[in-house]
């Protein structure tokens, strides 16, 4: 038999166990009284600390990871640059003139209309 048969086909009732309406209690020993209240106050303070803590933990795992994600993605621009730099530094790349002068060999500063460079004159001999 489990206590729950054993429990409802008992003759006792469950009124007889809690005790009769017309019994008075004393509010003293049923309240929680002082103690009850620190307990409950202490606990509640220190559920409050460690929500607080709980928090300021998960936004620092949080940033640490933006910022490892960010390392990262600076990490492969810079080798996807130094790449880049290394396929135009050998010799016979695909430009003319590879480093980065015009096909004649003179230095890529901008003309005007008249045909004159706004570069440095001297490197053409004017």
């Amino acid at each position: 038999m489990s206590a729950t048969t054993v429990l409802l086909s008992a003759p006792i009732g469950i009124a007889s166990l809690v005790g009769s309406e017309d019994q008075e209690f004393d509010p003293n020993t049923v309240t929680p009284g002082v103690w009850g209240f620190v307990i409950t106050f202490g606990v509640m303070i220190a559920v409050t600390l460690l929500v607080i803590d709980m928090t300021r933990r998960i936004r620092r795992t949080n940033y640490r990871a933006e910022v490892r994600e960010e390392l990262a993605r600076e990490m492969a621009e810079n080798e996807r640059i130094d790449a880049e730099r290394a396929a135009s530094d050998r010799p016979g790349a695909d430009r003319p003139g590879g480093d980065g002068s015009g096909a004649d060999g003179r230095d890529g500063g901008a003309t005007d209309a008249s045909g004159r460079s706004d570069g440095d004159e001297t490197a053409r001999g004017d």
